[in-house]
This record gives structure tokens, sequence and C-alpha cells, in this order.
């Protein structure tokens, strides 16, 4: 199969993230079996790197619990506060480069990543990444923009349009560009990323978060970004347009933990998905199980018609026919017997 002309061998993808900012965590995707890896984002801030020297991570269950990472579990959802790989960019090529030679055998890219700050400075990053990797990310969905001064998140048509059009002209090869969730038209942003030339769009970033511990404080001590299981269908909702809008490749992201979620990311759409959280929680052996379950799945289906299925037979709200009986009666029925 192939994503905007990049070969891989399965939907799989492994998300960027710290799993991803060394050289034996980008061997260990590899080799657990993932269709590609997103390496950890760089740009060219000090202090983007430097927030990662504040970095926390805090898994919280499906009834408030919070749990560090070694003892997380597989339904929490995970609320923290990241930076960017703290390399040389000359170093970091070399790593890629290495982590490129490991995967091209196995059908598996090694994708360079730039979280955006400058516009200008992202272009020439792109560029050196460029000369090493077969694709390249442009994450303008970094949640954590709202809170570092160092990083970007990109909400409006005009901003989009500009940053994608400044990267694409210093890129020769594919460039795929990560979107935020959190926009009151994330289509409107992937039409404007596709229109200054991305060759594929991530959908979508994580959404920031905030969770007081109960104690007079935040989970944290601050603000954070936030990914969980109930982020699918968020997710899935911005793809499924996207794809029923537009005509470009969509890789999917955010609430994926089982083989189960990557096939409705491909049935709304996608033809790829990144996973990072169902990895700090289970390690790399996740990526072969999402891998087995997905081509169980889809053994004998064919994979494009399969890709955007759901959205097929989907309706607007004024195209659905009226129910046979109100779907609220039962639940007004009860408050109606108790006697309220």
């Amino acid at each position: 199969m192939d994503v905007a002309g990049l070969a891989t061998a399965n939907p799989v993808w492994v998300g960027s993230s710290e799993l991803t900012m060394t050289l034996d965590g980008l061997l260990a995707c590899i080799d657990a079996g993932a269709g590609a890896v997103v390496a950890k984002s760089v740009n060219e801030s000090a202090a983007a790197r430097r927030q990662l020297d504040i970095a926390d991570y805090a898994f919280v269950s499906w009834d408030g619990r919070v749990r560090p990472p070694g003892a997380a579990r597989p339904g929490d959802g995970l609320l923290n506060r990241s930076g960017l790989a703290q390399v040389d960019l000359d170093h970091w090529l070399g790593t890629l480069a290495t982590a490129v030679a490991r995967g091209a055998p196995r059908d598996c890219p090694v994708l360079g990543s730039i979280t955006l700050g400058d516009p200008a400075a992202a272009a020439r990053i792109g560029r050196a990444m460029a000369a090493v990797v077969p694709a390249v990310e442009l994450n303008i969905g970094a949640p954590h923009g709202r809170e570092a001064r160092a990083v970007r998140q990109l909400t409006e048509v005009d901003g989009v349009g500009e940053a994608v059009r400044t990267v694409r002209d210093a890129v020769d090869v594919p460039l795929f560009v990560k979107l935020p969730g959190q926009a009151s038209d994330v289509v409107a942003l992937a039409r404007a990323a596709r229109s200054a030339g991305a060759d594929a769009v991530g959908l979508v970033g994580r959404y920031p978060g905030f969770l007081p511990d109960l104690d007079g404080g935040a989970v944290l001590g601050s603000w954070g970004a936030w990914s969980s299981p109930g982020c699918l269908p968020m997710s899935l909702y911005w793809v499924s347009k996207a794809f029923s809008a537009l005509d470009v490749p969509l890789v999917g992201t955010n609430g994926a933990r089982s083989a189960a979620d990557v096939l409705r990311f491909l049935a709304s759409g996608a033809r790829a998905v990144e996973v990072v959280t169902a990895l700090w929680v289970g390690g790399p052996a996740v990526i072969g199980a999402m891998v087995a379950g997905v081509a169980k799945y889809l053994a004998g289906r064919d994979f494009d018609e399969f890709v955007g299925s759901a959205v097929a037979g989907t309706r607007e709200y004024a195209e659905v026919s009226p129910l046979p009986a109100p779907a609220w009666l039962p639940y007004t029925a009860r408050w109606t017997s108790s006697g309220r």
C-alpha cells in the first residue's frame, strides 16, 4: 500500500513522541513491525528543546485515578507536558539516516518531523531532512503551542497556507501536514494545507487539557495535552468530514489503542493511523498485535474500497428518516414511572 506515494508495509504507524526520540526507540518501532515511524519533532528553538526538561506525564483512568507512566493501563488517558528533541540537527540527521536504512528493506519509511516555530526556519530544517528521509511531517497542530511560546499551533486558514507553502517550496519529498482538532473548521485547514502543497494531511493533534487534583492544585502542576480512547469519535469526525470534502490522503491520529480503532480510522477515510499512547502503555509489542488484527480483518477485502467505507452510507441530519419510536422515550419514561 502507499500513502501519498510513500510505500508502507501496513497502515499502523508510530507517531512522533519521546518514544521515537532516540535511535534505539526508532529501531524498536521498526523491528516491531510498524508500517512507518515518525521521528520526534525538532525545530530551530532552543527554548523548545529546554521545554523537554520540564516534560511530565500522567495517566488518568476512566474514573479519574491518576497513575504514573509505569502503572499505566490500556484504557487510561494521557495528560502530558512535553518539549522537542534536545539534539543538534546534524547529529539528528545522522540518526534519521541510520533509522531510514533499517526501515527501507521492510517498507517502513522513517519520517522526519518539524513542530512549527518560524516557517522560514522550518523550511531550512525541512530542506536538510529531505536529504536523508523519504518524507517530512510538518506539525502545525501541536497542543503545546497554546502554552509554550517556542512552538505554534495554527488554527486559521491563512496561517496554515502560508506555513505549508513556505516549507513546501523547500522540500522535494512528500510533505505530510498534521493539523489541530481544536479549530472552528478543521476541514478548511486541511483544504488550505492541500492547496499550499501538502501531499497528505494528518488529523488530528491532541487536545489541550487541564485536570485539578482536588488537593489544592492541578495534575502536572500546569495545563497540558490530552489524549484518550474517548477522543476517538472526535478524531474520526474530522477524518470523515475531510474524506467527504477533499481529495487528499489522510493519516489519522489521536485515540487509536487497538486494531479495531485503527480499522475505524480507515473506515472513516484515513489511509494510515499513527499510534503513540498505546505504546506508552504496552510497549512496542502493541504494534505487532495491531498489525496482525488489522491484517486479519482486511484479509480478502480491497484496502482502497475499505478506506472511507463507513462514510458512504452516512447521512446529514436532514436526510435521516424519522424513527419508528422516539429514541428518547425510554429515558423519559423512567422518570415518569418513578413519580418525577
